[in-house]
């Protein structure tokens, strides 16, 4: 399936030209801008996705279709057991359209079984295969970023799961390979292509890199030379201005945001601004930080529970304070905090009529580990072409 990008006056203020166009994946799956929020584990729930989905549409209105907000990547295996955990991870709510999941699998079979059921039993409207996490307990399987290496096997997931969609557009998330002597992006998007997956995003980092150093946005070009169907380019997008320069320097037809938005929902008006041709940014001090963080633990609650959501909210808190004056025996009880009503005390001794930290724009969040040797299943390396499923590497827990 070879779709076109239509033009749309997203003006690049720097050129005068035209800078993007929406990402139209079917009649259903549009993402206007063409911005994507990256999957991440224990982040992108259904809370922190209308905490950012918000932030857009207030920039926009209602009547645009708004960027892709994708969900915690979740297991293939866990999905067609019906793991509770994994059933309400995908849970959406009635206003979040379209619906996308991403998923995790190293065998065909299951994974092409669990897009026949997210198809069949409309769970969602867009499906996002994982092939990019660097974690050593997913590569050390085969799985994520270490899989688009056996290209055979590669090739076989991406077939079974748009073979299985029925229409519904599957797309493929990637690195630049395992490490510097390990590339895979090229072959793996010519084979993501011909299996007739709707884009394909390509994260500027080896495995070996993890989050470290800086992404190298060369191959993202090379891709959108080298394919017919849209690129979609990922790797440090701190701000609104790195998504544009990203779009100038690589031709992608839109961008993925990760690390960027941690502690920071607000960063989708500010895309939305930005490809509107607009300079405006969000720059919220402190007292409108303590009201999103509320409101995020608020929506964490709705979801899991007061105690589970707000012991999920404490890993937020370091993100949000970022660059702001906050002494650490508060920052400790924050983290800390059990209950909404806590959360209220402590978020009250906060000296909120502290600017937003400038000295923050542009600054890495998030995990800034590198540099680290990538585990992979023993004989891993030898063949390339195997198609055949390591034992074990189908992950039965729910994901995330």
């Amino acid at each position: 399936m070879t779709l076109t990008v239509e033009r749309h006056p997203y003006p690049d203020r720097m050129t005068g030209t035209t800078l993007a166009a929406p990402l139209r994946l079917s009649e259903r799956v549009v993402a206007d801008p063409p911005v994507l929020l990256a999957p991440m584990a224990g982040i992108t729930n259904t809370a922190f996705r209308r905490l950012c989905r918000e932030a857009m549409t207030e920039v926009l209105g209602a009547n645009r279709a708004g960027g892709l907000f994708v969900s915690e990547m979740i297991t293939s295996r866990a999905l067609v057991e019906r793991n509770v955990k994994t059933l309400r991870m995908i849970r959406f709510e009635p206003d979040e359209q379209p619906r996308s999941i991403q998923l995790y699998g190293v065998d065909p079979v299951t994974v092409g079984a669990a897009v026949r059921m997210i198809v069949t039993e409309d769970l969602a409207d867009h499906v996002d295969l994982n092939f990019g996490c660097p974690v050593p307990k997913v590569t050390r399987k085969g799985g994520g970023s270490a899989l688009p290496w056996r290209t055979g096997l590669f090739h076989e997931i991406v077939r079974a799961a748009v073979g299985n969609a029925d229409g519904v557009p599957v797309t493929v998330k990637m690195r630049i390979g395992i490490d510097r002597d390990h590339h895979t992006y090229r072959d793996a998007a010519l084979r993501a292509q011909d299996a007739g997956v709707a884009h394909v995003a390509l994260h500027g980092r080896t495995a070996a890199d993890f989050y470290g150093g800086t992404a190298d946005w060369a191959p993202i070009a090379e891709l959108v030379e080298l394919l017919d169907i849209p690129v979609l380019g990922n790797g440090d997008i701190w701000e609104a201005d790195d998504a544009l320069r990203m779009i100038r320097e690589t031709g992608c037809a839109g961008v993925v945001v990760g690390r960027g938005c941690l502690g920071r929902p607000w960063l989708f008006a500010d895309l939305a601004a930005a490809f509107d041709g607009r300079p405006e940014r969000a720059m919220p001090g402190l007292v409108a930080v303590a009201r999103t963080m509320r409101r995020h633990a608020e929506l964490l609650a709705d979801w899991v529970g007061e105690e589970r959501g707000v012991t999920d909210f404490r890993k937020h808190v370091a993100w949000y304070l970022k660059g702001f004056a906050v002494g650490s025996d508060l920052r400790v009880r924050l983290a800390s905090a059990s209950s909404l009503g806590k959360l209220d005390d402590l978020l009250a001794q906060l000296d909120v009529d502290q600017p937003f930290p400038a000295a923050m724009i542009g600054q890495p969040r998030g995990r800034t580990a590198g540099a680290r040797t990538v585990a992979l299943p023993a004989g891993w390396l030898a063949d390339r072409e195997s198609r055949s499923v390591p034992i074990g590497a189908e992950l039965a827990h729910s994901g995330g």
